[in-house]
């Protein structure tokens, strides 16, 4: 499964604004850190602003900061925010039931319930636990890749 770029830019959002904590933190100032567009990024970040994850303060001195503790702030939920579907193929689409075997085909199963496991381990991890391990890298404001292990196993 592969995330929309939207998805990406809500969670490097996150993770910023909560390393960020202790200062209101602008668009500007996390576009410039990954080097993605600003108007793309104003886009997600209104829809965390409405889905109550993110504060907007408006003025000369505005900015953003977390509206909730990240450890209230879980990552599946974000995921399936942001996300616009989980089709992992063209029969899980109820508007297009093109495919010849979808009567008694069991890949539809298989991948249903991939989905499921990928969602489940999403559902195990906050804001918080994503920060934990993160470290700063040479840049100042850069955060060095972390490789994520989660609280529960996974079992299929």
């Amino acid at each position: 499964m592969r995330l929309t770029s939207y998805t990406d830019y809500a969670l490097r959002s996150l993770i910023f604004l909560g390393l960020n904590r202790d200062r209101l933190v602008t668009i500007q100032d996390i576009a410039d850190l990954h080097g993605i567009s600003k108007n793309h990024l104003m886009k997600v970040v209104h829809q965390l602003g409405v889905s109550g994850m993110v504060e907007t303060v408006r003025g000369r001195n505005g900015g953003l900061r977390l509206k909730r503790e990240p450890a209230d702030i879980n990552i599946g939920q974000v995921v399936r925010n942001t996300e616009t579907d989980f089709y992992m193929a063209e029969c899980f689409d109820p508007n297009n039931v093109g495919c010849a075997y979808s009567a008694s085909c069991t890949l539809k199963g298989v991948l249903g319930a991939a989905t499921a496991a990928y969602l489940k381990v999403l559902d195990g991890v906050t804001l918080a636990d994503m920060l934990v391990n993160v470290k700063t890298a040479e840049r100042p404001g850069a955060v060095s890749p972390v490789i994520f292990h989660p609280r529960e196993p996974v079992t299929l």
